[in-house]
């Protein structure tokens, strides 16, 4: 099958393809947000231990640490739209379990066999999914393509949250797990409805004598070559040592220091992702208005202070307003960098690029996962989000220096 080669022009709400991709992922979306509360409290609630929630986001985070390395070589040999079904269905499969052999008792050792092979397996749904938009939407649409994906998952993120805690409090976390496992396959069936032309990409002749480990790190080499995408997945490789595990660390706070049910975590989180949804609609705009370099340091700055404010919120209220403020910051931020990052990459290469920024960015996270696990349990909620927050307003402060700074680093 050959390409789509037509350019991707006028509005994406007349693109049928991308429309139905669209909704397709915001279903999907909507159900991982089920197993985003689910999961943690499934732990908590049999172990009730906070050093168990961070350890076992740190080895599902270490799984998707390992599959990147193979993701992006995936996503840029095969044919991706069949790789996005697939990895739904797998996700399907492993997610079901769950609640299945839940039935016949309580088994946490499940969740540490289960949750790494489906975050392996996302890590490749994403590094595909990441390459695919740039095929529907082609490069000039790109950002605001990512900013609608962006914003209805977050719409659909604020009440899957909130029905999660409900789903939660009174048939189980399970309950909310087997809801997730069926958006993976509503995710399937809206990719299957998509045409196949609008993913391939023409293949490059690899280079005669080329080692086939060059394959694995050349995404890497691109990264490394360009002066904006270096830095920015250096400072974003500590950003997210700090941040990875900071959903588990805001529902101890709710649950331990503020005594609060599962029902208020869910509608906390789904005020907070109200914030998300914000941000994503907003991010085309401002970069428009601001450039590439002014509001992604803006951003960080802001999700530093967010942080901090973390820290000193007294009331369910004032978690959930600071974490909507801090969500939104950071979609702005991820939405300008994943664009950044389309923008400057060959098709041909963009698996392997996606794949080895995911790699190298997530590197630290599972060890900071753990850590802040580790030290919630030890020092309280509140040393660690004073800790993150000043960490993240340093990051911003080198990003100054760096060349992240200029406004159009797409147009060098």
């Amino acid at each position: 099958m050959k390409a789509d080669t037509r350019p991707a022009t006028g509005s994406l709400w007349r693109d049928r393809d991308f429309l139905v991709f669209w909704c397709a992922q915001t279903l999907s979306v909507a159900g991982d947000s089920f197993a985003l509360i689910a999961v943690p409290l499934l732990v908590l609630n049999v172990t009730g231990s906070v050093a168990q929630m961070g350890l076992l986001t740190g080895v599902s985070g270490a799984a998707s640490v390992a599959a990147g390395v193979f993701a992006g070589v995936l996503a840029d040999r095969f044919d991706r739209r069949r790789l996005l079904i697939t990895c739904d269905i797998v996700r399907l499969v492993l997610y079901a379990t769950i609640p299945v052999v839940w039935v016949f008792g309580q088994h946490v050792w499940l969740l540490y066999a289960v949750l790494p092979m489906a975050a392996a397996v996302g890590m490749l749904f994403q590094v595909t999914y990441v390459a695919a938009v740039r095929g529907l939407a082609g490069e000039t649409r790109v950002t605001e393509a990512n900013g609608m994906l962006y914003a209805t998952a977050a719409a659909a993120g604020i009440l899957g949250p909130s029905l999660a805690g409900v789903v939660t409090g009174h048939l189980g976390p399970t309950a909310a797990i087997a809801l997730n496992a069926a958006s993976f396959g509503l995710s399937a069936v809206g990719v299957l409805l998509t045409r196949a032309s609008r993913y391939v990409v023409e293949p490059v002749e690899p280079t005669p004598g080329r080692r086939p480990w060059r394959e694995l790190v050349a995404g890497a080499e691109f990264l490394f070559r360009h002066p904006v995408l270096r830095t920015l997945t250096i400072l974003l490789s500590f950003f997210i040592f700090m941040t990875l595990g900071l959903t588990d660390i805001v529902i101890y706070r709710l649950k331990h220091d503020l005594g609060q049910t599962d029902s208020v975590v869910g509608v906390v989180l789904g005020v907070g992702a109200a914030g998300t949804m914000v941000g994503s609609m907003l991010v085309a705009r401002m970069r428009r208005m601001l450039g590439f370099g002014p509001l992604w340091i803006g951003a960080q700055v802001v999700s530093g202070l967010a942080i901090l404010g973390l820290g000193l919120a007294g009331s369910v209220w004032g978690v959930a307003a600071i974490m909507a403020l801090y969500l939104a910051c950071v979609s702005l931020a991820g939405i300008c960098s994943m664009s950044l990052r389309q923008q400057v990459t060959p098709a041909h290469l963009l698996g392997r690029v996606t794949s080895a920024f995911w790699t190298i960015h997530f590197s630290l996270g599972p060890v900071g996962a753990a850590a802040l696990g580790w030290a919630a349990a030890r020092h309280g909620a509140t040393a660690v989000f004073i800790f993150a927050g000043a960490s993240c307003l340093l990051l911003a402060l080198v990003a100054l220096a760096t060349p992240v700074r200029q406004r159009h680093p797409e147009r060098a």
